[in-house]
């Protein structure tokens, strides 16, 4: 919970912050054109691999296999849509990062492997007892 609050916090510090060194660099009007222009572009490639997504979903769908990859990827996808929609330069970057399938990949496997090693922890048997019935007697279950 600590770091959702911290988080919470600090996004806007470094988005204001950021704000103010590019836009004494290039110029107000600059900045806020850039920040449309980012969100414009981010928003239009994340739609197209969004949809290559989909496809690829949908070809796996088909011949019978499940598309984990694609759902995780959508749900990615969403969220990097949903960063390059808020103004600011580094949830833009952060949004970007996502969209772009190699990145997105590296990011993919940096997480199941933590994940992986988390499940392995855990015990994967059920303790407990057993009686083997036969047949023949008259037990009831």
């Amino acid at each position: 919970m600590n770091s959702l609050l911290l988080l919470i916090i600090l996004i806007p510090i470094i988005e204001i912050y950021l704000f103010i060194k590019i836009g004494s660099q290039i110029g107000a009007l600059l900045t806020i054109s850039l920040i449309f222009l980012t969100a414009f572009i981010g928003i239009l490639y994340a739609r197209y691999e969004g949809f290559n997504t989909l496809r690829s979903g949908m070809s796996q769908l088909i011949r019978n296999e499940l598309p984990m990859y694609e759902i995780i990827s959508g749900a990615a996808l969403a969220f990097a849509s949903l960063l390059l929609i808020l103004p600011g330069f580094a949830t833009d970057l952060l949004g970007f990062l996502i969209i772009f399938p190699p990145t997105r990949k590296i990011l993919f496997k940096n997480v199941s492997k933590n994940y992986s090693k988390k499940v392995k922890e855990k015990k994967n048997y059920i303790e407990g007892e057993f009686e083997d019935i036969e047949e023949d007697n008259d037990r009831k279950i």
